[in-house]
């Protein structure tokens, strides 16, 4: 059986990596990135531009920066792509960007799916994402055998539109958390406590959250788990966050916080660094607290010091 070719636009930190477990489950991967080498190193066969990569597949996936980035990407690629083409937008992308290029394909008759990912880089190396998906069901059926080597969920959201909406609700709530967690763990060095205590105490108490659960158990050891979403995407994903709000009509009381921490980060110099470095960005401004290593001294034990 000839293996089936699927186009890939986008080829960074998680397009790569969604990319080669395509071409590891036996499918010819047609990429183009404008980073010289990166389909390569995915596997793919290189494109020139986006237009090579319609006219080459009937599915083409895009894992790209913002809408900034898609439209343009969408909009060349449109004129090239196949009679029946379905194109799957697998970036975090303004919602309502999402419904106007999903009508602009319908009128040429290509179908558009808006497919955020979570999950981060770790379940991209595993194929274990979870995909929330807009837009028509029958055309997200089509596409189950594209799908299934990258993502261990796939949940129809609604229509066009619906599953970015569900991803920046998502991200959203990983920034608060994050970010929160991160300035917990600074004020618990800052105390003097046992990190490693106080995330057991955490984890099995009502502030447990996936970042004391999943990142900060192995930050406090010194592993940042590099190569997930950076700073400035995560403040990226708040402000489009704010815009869906915005255009929803509910106020938003709380993404002053993460607003805060993660433009505090890229202003220190770790904007293009994993997010998880916020917490070095709020030790910075904390006396240069670090949550790993022994060499920071309790405040409370500098004070009575002082004091006694």
């Amino acid at each position: 059986m000839e293996p089936r070719t699927v186009g890939f636009v986008g080829l960074g930190n998680m397009g790569g990596r969604m990319a080669r477990r395509l071409v590891d489950a036996g499918m010819t991967v047609v990429g183009h990135d404008p980073v010289a080498g990166r389909a390569e190193a995915a596997g793919a066969e290189p494109a020139a531009d986006p237009a090579e990569v319609a006219g080459r597949a009937q599915v083409v996936l895009l894992s790209l920066p913002d809408s900034h980035v898609v439209e343009p990407v969408v909009r060349a690629l449109l004129p090239a792509a196949k009679p029946g083409a379905t194109v799957v937008d697998l970036s975090t992308a303004s919602p309502a960007s999402t419904t106007a290029l999903h009508a602009e394909a319908g009128r040429v008759g290509v179908h558009y799916l808006d497919a955020g990912i979570s999950g981060g880089a770790a379940a991209a190396d595993k194929g274990t994402l979870t995909i929330m998906v807009g837009g028509d069901p029958g055309a997200l059926a089509d596409i189950g055998w594209v799908l299934e080597p990258i993502a261990a969920q796939v949940h129809h959201m609604g229509a066009s539109g619906a599953g970015h909406t569900a991803k920046l609700l998502n991200n959203f709530l990983n920034a608060v958390s994050l970010a929160a967690s991160a300035e917990v763990m600074v004020a618990g060095r800052r105390a003097g406590l046992d990190l490693a205590q106080l995330l057991e105490v955490i984890n099995h108490s009502s502030g447990v959250n996936f970042a004391t659960l999943n990142r900060f158990p192995r930050i406090v050891t010194g592993d940042y788990l590099e190569g997930g979403l950076t700073s400035r995407l995560m403040t990226k994903d708040v402000a489009l966050y704010l815009d869906l709000l915005g255009r929803l009509g509910v106020p938003s009381l709380n993404a002053a916080g993460p607003l805060a921490s993660f433009g505090l980060a890229e202003n220190l110099g770790y904007g293009d660094q994993i997010s998880n470095r916020v917490v070095d960005a709020i030790g910075d401004i904390s006396g240069g607290v670090r949550v790993h290593g022994d060499n920071i001294t309790s405040n409370i034990s500098n004070n009575s010091n002082a004091e006694g």
